[in-house]
């Protein structure tokens, strides 16, 4: 966007644009979301910026009176694949928290001078203040959601000490971190012994059929799901968490409530950035709509599934696993065999609500795991090697990465594809313009969504309409276009329009 599609945009307070990007002001020294309802400043007075660091580094607090901060993150970081977008996904999951702006480039491959240099240039900030401003404003959520001590929450949120948290807070919020906890809108949640409970914010429309794929495919005694709820536990770098997300969409503003039943507070910034990647919740649904409504073969699907939202994964390495064991097998298939790979895993040190293992680690499953699989050999051995090139360090990737470089890295394993890769980056990397061709259940979503009288030789089901078999039209939201197929695939057989074969799993 230009300097004057943003001005338009914040002179008609829209939405969408929250969390996109920041508008400072140069009269009043704050900085704002596009919807502020204060009155739209004179365009010679203004500075648009990337994201809220830059602001805070060119000297701008935060507006006290829209809460810039209180939004949804910028879906940019998953569409850009580049290196900016690579460190941003990086920074959110708290790689600086854990091994500094050293650890950070050295994952990227980059000397620390020179990723200052190009994140410095890309968005105005240089990786610490990016970091500090993710701090501030994980800090900003359990302020005004949950009565925490203030110092649980000064660590928690990554700061090194009370008195960098109280600077902090003072320095972007121009309050102290109890004068920002007063400006709660909305009644704090109960401090509970065992639990956290805060709000998850996002863009409107949010279809909740996310939480029937993840339900679908869940692993008794690790996760637990139904149409509205999604639960598990999970390892994070310093130990295990369990958490529950529920969605009410007969209450007001409908809703995504996240409660932690057990984290060790080091980890709670990890949590939430992959519990909102989990749940796609930094997408702008409007402007996806918007694209795939345009295309025939998806306006129906659109219109009855409005904000239908891509799932992520909250770890990478589990995910390959489970890709790699749900391909050519159905849903169902694919879940029994890694209900029996849940086995190898360790008990939780966290139990509660029915869930009392997790995941098996690479490690474990490379040394006994893999003798609890059946199937054909060879994809028994495919997943042993990729486990122990997994738990060898031989093998590495996550959130930081691109999709050429992703492809490098996964393709050479014996058992992976073209299939795996994409939908690894799908899930993994957020990438939104993946379309799996090949794909069972992409295929029959096809047909599902058109009449049967109307198939014609392109598959289209419009006559005489030659589309495109790669979606190439909606791009760069074809990962959405896969997602409203796989959901016309696996719908009842009363409610499709032609016969489908068996759903591929995607696990």
């Amino acid at each position: 966007m230009d300097f004057w599609q943003r001005y338009r945009a914040i002179d008609a307070r829209d939405t969408r644009f929250d969390g996109q990007f920041y508008t400072a002001v140069r009269t009043t020294g704050i900085y704002c979301r596009p919807s502020c309802p204060a009155r739209t400043p004179k365009a010679v007075n203004v500075t648009f910026y990337e994201t809220s660091a830059a602001a805070h580094d060119a000297g701008y607090r935060a507006c006290k009176r829209c809460l810039p901060e209180a939004v949804p993150g910028t879906p940019a970081w998953n569409i850009r694949q580049d290196l900016a977008g690579r460190a941003m996904r990086l920074i959110n999951d708290g790689v600086i928290n854990r091994h500094g702006v050293g650890g950070l480039a050295a994952r990227l491959g980059y000397s620390s001078r020179q990723l200052n240099r190009i994140l410095t240039h890309e968005f105005g900030a240089g990786p610490l203040s990016l970091a500090r401003a993710s701090r501030a404003q994980t800090a900003r959520t359990l302020l005004v959601s949950t009565a925490m001590k203030l110092a649980d929450i000064a660590f928690a949120s990554g700061f090194s000490s009370v008195r960098q948290f109280n600077d902090t807070m003072v320095e972007v919020f121009a309050m102290t971190p109890t004068a920002v906890r007063a400006t709660a809108r909305h009644h704090r949640y109960p401090a509970a012994a065992t639990s956290l409970t805060l709000s998850l914010p996002y863009r409107e429309p949010f279809d909740p059929g996310i939480f029937s794929f993840l339900a679908v495919r869940a692993i008794p005694g690790i996760e637990a799901g139904t149409p509205t709820s999604y639960a598990r536990t999970l390892q994070l770098p310093h130990g295990g968490a369990r958490f529950s997300v529920t969605y009410d969409g007969g209450a007001p503003g409908r809703p995504l409530t996240l409660t932690i039943g057990a984290v060790d507070l080091r980890d709670l910034p990890v949590l939430l950035s992959r519990v909102r990647r989990l749940f796609d919740l930094d997408a702008d649904p409007v402007a996806i709509d918007s694209a795939l409504s345009q295309e025939p073969r998806l306006a129906a699907s659109v219109a009855d599934a409005p904000g239908i939202r891509m799932p992520g994964a909250v770890d990478p390495q589990e995910l390959l696993i489970r890709a790699m064991i749900g391909q050519q097998i159905t849903v169902a298939a694919a879940r029994t065999a890694l209900t029996q790979l849940a086995a190898a895993g360790s008990p939780s040190l966290v139990p509660g609500e029915g869930l009392e293992r997790l995941f098996p680690t690479s490690a474990e499953i490379a040394e006994a795991g893999y003798s609890l699989l059946r199937g054909p050999q060879r994809r028994i051995d495919a997943i042993r090697s990729a486990a122990s090139a997994l738990a060898g360090g031989h093998l590495e990737f996550g959130y930081g990465d691109d999709l050429p470089g992703l492809g490098a890295k996964l393709l050479p394993l014996a058992g992976v594809g073209p299939w795996t890769v994409g939908y690894v980056a799908m899930r993994v990397l957020g990438a939104p313009d993946v379309f799996l061709a090949n794909d069972a259940a992409v295929r029959n979503g096809i047909k599902a969504l058109a009449p049967a009288h109307s198939q014609d030789r392109h598959g289209t089901g419009l006559p005489g309409v030659a589309a495109n078999p790669d979606f190439r039209e909606v791009s760069p939201w074809r990962s959405y276009a896969t997602m409203h197929l796989w959901r016309a695939a696996a719908a009842p057989k009363s409610t499709q329009r032609v016969p489908a074969v068996p759903e591929k799993a995607m696990l």
